[in-house]
């Protein structure tokens, strides 16, 4: 399939980067991990902006666009790993008072775990019993509930489209470290093990997003399920090959790197999607 952005599409796509370049750039990102906690003015912009209210009909106040338009937006926000609970506001836009708006942050159960439960003011799904965890990623705030439901399909393909954000970025700043850091007097991209690496992670990252695009076109749960299995490998992946690539830099606390790393592997386990999504595919196979 063949999946080429509109003008209005990129535009969309350059305009949510725009926010977030202004908004959650570099700075915003430290001070968010020195202090963790969820930003509620950044969290009303993106509503005003229509981040969560994409999908709503424009007869409800919202964008009226489609999923594929979504997944371009949540693209971006996994590039700059935005925090809080992007997918479960969004999903509950139109059925959720001041979802659409930013006014109202939504959490939901999801496969036993709770993203951001402290910080929502409502939460969809049976969170009694909730026991808090203590996360890898010190981003996403994480609680453990008995309650185990099926992850919906929009929800599973927004996930990829943020895992598909952090290869992406992974990539290039493995890229970027590989042609400006010297050994042996000259940048250690001329190496070809970091060639190699490097490659691997690029041809991860498209393969991944070709994917997520047809899907978001397509929206067949065999698709969405495709979908999430290679967004899932490249961000993870892709996060630890940029490791290898930055060698001990990236182990540090003041890299970015590990915070992609640590995000891809929360993501990855966001809605048991990696079990369900190789079930889906399994059972299309043997059909």
């Amino acid at each position: 399939m063949r999946f080429r952005l509109t003008e209005d599409q990129r535009a969309l796509r350059d305009g949510v980067r725009g926010l977030l370049t202004r908004r959650f750039d570099r700075e915003a990102l430290w001070a968010a991990v020195a202090a963790p906690g969820l930003d509620r003015v950044l969290w009303r912009e993106l509503g005003a902006a229509g981040f969560f209210a994409l999908r709503l009909p424009e007869a409800d106040g919202g964008v009226g666009l489609g999923l594929p338009e979504a997944v371009l937006a949540f693209e971006e926000a996994g590039r700059v790993l935005l925090p809080g609970p992007l997918v479960a506001t969004h999903l509950a836009a139109g059925a959720v008072p001041g979802a659409a708006t930013g006014e109202t942050v939504v959490a939901a159960v999801d496969g036993g775990l709770v993203e951001w439960l402290a910080e929502a003011d409502v939460v969809r799904g049976e969170a009694a019993g909730a026991v808090p965890l203590r996360s890898v990623d010190p981003l996403t705030p994480l609680h453990r509930v008995a309650a185990v439901g099926s992850p919906d399909s929009v929800a599973v393909l927004l996930t990829a489209a943020e895992q598909l954000g952090t290869a992406t970025r992974a990539c290039e700043l493995a890229v970027q470290h590989a042609r400006t850091r010297e050994q042996f007097g000259q940048p250690i991209g001329a190496f070809q093990a970091v060639k190699h690496l490097c490659a691997e992670m690029l041809v991860r990252a498209e393969t991944a997003r070709a994917a997520v695009y047809a899907a978001a076109v397509t929206t067949d749960p065999v698709d969405i399920a495709a979908a999430r299995l290679l967004a899932d490998e490249a961000a993870v992946h892709g996060t630890r090959d940029c490791l290898q690539v930055h060698g001990g830099m990236g182990f540090t606390w003041e890299s970015e790197v590990h915070l992609h790393l640590k995000r891809a592997w929360v993501r990855s386990q966001r809605g048991s999607a990696n079990t369900e999504s190789e079930e889906i595919l399994a059972a299309d196979l043997a059909g």
